[in-house]
């Protein structure tokens, strides 16, 4: 059977006092559900391991469910195939502008109807800040800080809690990881 590497985004997870997890817990986890070579970066619930050939979809319903049966935390699981997320990497249209990784966030859906909602997001004028939609994903370029992002309060009150997002150092340690190149 064709094994495949994946990366689980859990959205919420450890941010303040609400839905802790331990990594050491979430490797277990995902290892019990059948994953291989499990690692996890960050303290954010980002998981990377490698399972049979499977829906993206199905692995995220599947992790979703285990949190709150074996870990009691209920939290959104958003799962990308590694090629899936060297295309979104790739297809980044906002890397020329963007002079802090930190400040540049890629957002992922649960809902594949997520990209055309936020098209009139897209097409608005939001400067300095700026936002493109590509694919299953969106990029946000937030020169000026995350956290005074009006454009990322907006596609927060659109999409709820179907996205979730990392700033672009992550996305690429991701990116490694999946290639095997970033230590935990």
């Amino acid at each position: 059977m064709t094994r495949q590497r994946y990366i689980a985004l859990l959205r919420g997870i450890n941010v303040g006092r609400a839905k802790r997890i331990a990594m050491a817990d979430l490797r277990q986890l995902v290892g019990e559900l059948g994953g291989t070579e499990v690692r996890t970066l960050l303290n954010s619930g980002n998981v990377v391991f490698s399972a049979p050939r499977q829906a993206p979809a199905a692995l995220a319903a599947l992790i979703q469910d285990a949190l709150v049966l074996k870990l009691g935390v209920a939290a959104r699981v958003m799962v990308l195939v590694s090629d899936e997320l060297d295309r979104i990497v790739a297809a980044n249209p906002l890397l020329p502008v963007a002079t802090d990784h930190a400040r540049l966030l890629l957002f992922v859906f649960s809902d594949p109807g997520a990209p055309a909602l936020l098209a009139p997001l897209a097409a608005a004028h939001w400067a300095p800040e700026q936002l493109a939609v590509a694919g299953q994903a969106a990029y946000l370029w937030c020169p000026t800080g995350v956290l005074d992002s009006k454009i990322a309060v907006a596609i927060g009150k659109l999409l709820g809690d179907g996205l979730t997002s990392r700033n672009w150092n992550t996305v690429c340690k991701l990116q490694a990881l999946c290639a095997g190149s970033v230590k935990e």
